[in-house]
């Protein structure tokens, strides 16, 4: 049988838990062809369904678990069966993926599971035709019933609809007096860094149409700055910025795949020495390997990026010549 997986980005998934990867190995097994479709490279030409595709092969190897062939543009009529397993959120790219799945259906393709079924069952609102199962709820976008809610029933959460993985959830008791101010002021903290989510929550607690990123941003308290820490990370972001461009160029080449897979050296001067001397440098770039070389031009700032070399940490992905200790330490704690 030629099977395709729709799925989110293979190298990021978790390999002890996926079971995705299970299904994919189990297929394999079977003497089954598997191909590859992640969730953004379905789509419709000329009302036939589509998906830039790879074939892959997967390995019970957790520093080592897939292989892809070359990417191919192919027709989802070409496949016999399509595994849909794209994590939420349930978002319009979701539903869109199920219309285009359905369509392939209607050329033969066996969808597992059903596109229809997938939108009329998302998994939040679904669960209340269950009520019997639940514990007592209220879904809707209007403030004034969230709140009553929360006055009727104490302790409550609030999470939006579309969100996955605990993001976005908040936790609210009886008779708060600052509630409101605690949504508002959460809100306004998080838009600078939680853009599409704090707009998200913002729409449903507020009926005004008004977006979170026109709102005026708190005061900062003076006791809060601090010119040179300003100064200092600055400079740092800088650095960094150097090194991401180093980076994505490596990538454009198809020299290494994501950030992890890099080595990264800075050549730079005294003063920014010191000012990486207090960082875990792998950590601050999201490479697996960074070190710094002292340059006599005050001005040169160079970042050489070269593949990391070594096996992948099952758990943190970095690429090490040797054993990952602080994951070792973390597993056995």
């Amino acid at each position: 049988m030629k099977l395709g997986v729709v799925m989110d980005p293979i190298e990021s998934i978790n390999f002890k838990k996926d079971s995705t990867l299970a299904m994919m190995l189990e297929a394999q097994e079977r003497n089954h062809e598997i191909t590859y479709i992640t969730s953004n490279s379905l789509f419709i030409k000329s009302g036939e369904a589509y998906a830039q595709s790879s074939r892959i092969e997967v390995r019970n190897d957790p520093s080592d678990w897939f292989s892809l062939g070359e990417e191919k543009r192919i027709k989802l009529s070409e496949l016999d069966s399509i595994l849909m397993r794209q994590d939420p959120p349930f978002n319009s790219e979701y539903i869109y993926n199920t219309y285009i799945l359905e369509m392939a259906s209607r050329s033969g393709v066996n969808i597992f599971n059903n596109p229809k079924s997938l939108r009329d069952c998302n998994e939040k609102v679904f669960a209340t035709e269950f009520p019997q199962c639940c514990t007592k709820h209220l879904v809707s976008s209007e403030k004034s019933l969230l709140l009553e809610f929360v006055e009727d029933h104490g302790d409550t959460v609030i999470k939006p609809l579309d969100g996955m993985g605990g993001a976005s959830i908040f936790r609210i008791k009886k008779s708060d007096p600052n509630l409101n101010v605690i949504l508002e002021t959460l809100l306004k903290w998080f838009a600078p860094i939680l853009v599409f989510t704090s707009e998200e929550i913002s729409n449903l607690i507020n009926k005004n149409n008004s977006s979170i990123h026109e709102e005026t941003f708190m005061q900062i308290p003076k006791k809060w700055e601090n010119n040179e820490l300003n100064k200092k990370w600055n400079k740092l972001y800088k650095i960094k910025q150097e090194a991401n461009i180093a980076i994505e160029e490596k990538r454009a080449k198809k020299i290494i795949g994501s950030s992890l897979e890099a080595n990264i050296i800075i050549t730079t001067n005294d003063e920014n020495l010191k000012l990486l001397d207090d960082l875990d440098l792998s950590e601050y770039f999201i490479t697996s390997k960074a070190s710094k070389i002292k340059s006599n031009n005050k001005d040169e700032l160079r970042i050489e990026v070269k593949k990391a070399e070594g096996a992948k940490c099952p758990r943190c992905w970095k690429i090490l010549q040797d054993k990952c200790q602080r994951c070792a330490e973390a597993s056995s704690n």
